[in-house]
């Protein structure tokens, strides 16, 4: 089959690429603008063969896009290109519904139209990744996100989600375009871009900077580890029932605090000679003004994905993050080329962190 991915340069994106290389003989199209986030070095050269091709493409350049398409010929579409960043969606929202809204419509216009090409010939699937936050906070600590949760979104970027997972349905029901959506926890692992949370405080951690944490740290989310996500992604486009929603969790809730110190602990024990004398990285830990309108409990029920479609994640937070961890530690080129770019461990906006 030929599969496209969009934001394939991207943390999850590349992954996607990663497994895919690795464990299929698929022909692969990554589609990616190549943005401040987008790294085609996350890929690495001795996974790529000749199954795999890329283009440099923006998907609110809807002629190009349609170009693309009919060359290639998708029979499935994972749609990741997308902007993910919290804080950046509330200092400058316009380019999350550009791109998350109006960049969705162009790709589901394509690939309605490489889907009335050839109903009639192959598999087809349109397979629209998602987020947690489009359901907005979790106020009782015994509830569960599940498939049904109605959206109630808190940000840009969540607002931008929830209007791109509708504009997928939309399209399903109008025009029978095949598609399904996952929704899936916070993601972490090798290849993550450092301004997000658990890469952004190894590196930190690494070079002896504080370690800010939002408010009182209490914050809780569910975690889930990349390679176990991209699995679940396969699983789900060549298995899944059309038309179907389906949550993707790690069954890891943890507050923004325990990450931190569990990152901190892993450090303590790899890391012999600490920077700037210090005896535990926990040292390095302070609290910051909190995001603006921060949701407090996120937690997902993946309980369908695993009756209907036989999955479960593999790692546990702590197997998870000792992986993250020692990958960073031995990875230091990688790190140090994406932060020789625009990036340099500042934050975006009053106060650090997100998830």
């Amino acid at each position: 089959m030929n599969i496209l991915i969009t934001g394939g340069a991207g943390f999850i994106g590349s992954a996607l690429i990663r497994f895919l290389l690795s464990n299929t003989n698929h022909k692969i199209l990554n589609l990616d603008k190549l943005t401040y986030a987008g790294n085609l070095e996350s890929i690495p050269q001795n996974l790529i063969n000749k199954n795999y091709s890329f283009i440099e493409c923006d998907i609110c350049d809807a002629d190009q896009l349609n170009r693309v398409f009919k060359e290639f010929c998708p029979n499935i579409i994972f749609h990741l290109a997308a902007e993910s960043h919290v804080d950046r969606s509330i200092e400058s929202p316009e380019i999350f519904i550009k791109t998350n809204i109006l960049g969705t419509h162009n790709i589901l216009n394509s690939s309605l139209q490489t889907y009335n090409s050839s109903k009639d010939s192959a598999f087809f699937r349109f397979h629209h990744i998602s987020t947690d936050e489009v359901y907005g906070d979790l106020v009782n600590k015994d509830n569960l996100f599940t498939e049904s949760t109605p959206y109630d979104p808190s940000s840009p970027y969540s607002a931008s989600k929830a209007g791109s997972d509708h504009l997928v349905r939309a399209w399903g029901r109008t025009y029978g375009l095949p598609y399904v959506i996952t929704n899936c926890s916070n993601n972490y692992g090798p290849f993550h871009f450092p301004e997000k949370l658990i890469p952004h405080i190894i590196l930190n951690a690494i070079e002896g900077k504080n370690l800010p944490v939002y408010g009182n740290g209490m914050q809780i989310r569910d975690w889930l580890f990349v390679d176990d996500h991209v699995k679940a992604l396969y699983l789900v486009a060549t298995k899944g029932k059309q038309g179907e929603t389906y949550n993707i969790g790690g069954h890891n809730e943890k507050t923004n605090i325990e990450v931190v110190e569990t990152i901190c602990n892993f450090l303590d024990s790899l890391i012999v000679e600490k920077p700037n004398k210090i005896n535990s990285f926990k040292e390095l830990i302070i609290f910051v003004k909190d995001r603006p309108g921060h949701d407090l409990r996120y937690a997902i029920d993946a309980s369908k994905i695993e009756k209907e479609l036989n999955w479960t994640p593999e790692e546990s937070f702590d197997s998870g993050i000792r992986k993250t961890v020692e990958w960073y530690l031995n990875n230091k080129e990688w790190w140090q080329r994406v932060l020789s770019g625009d990036y340099q461990l500042a934050r975006i906006g009053e106060s650090y962190t997100d998830e």
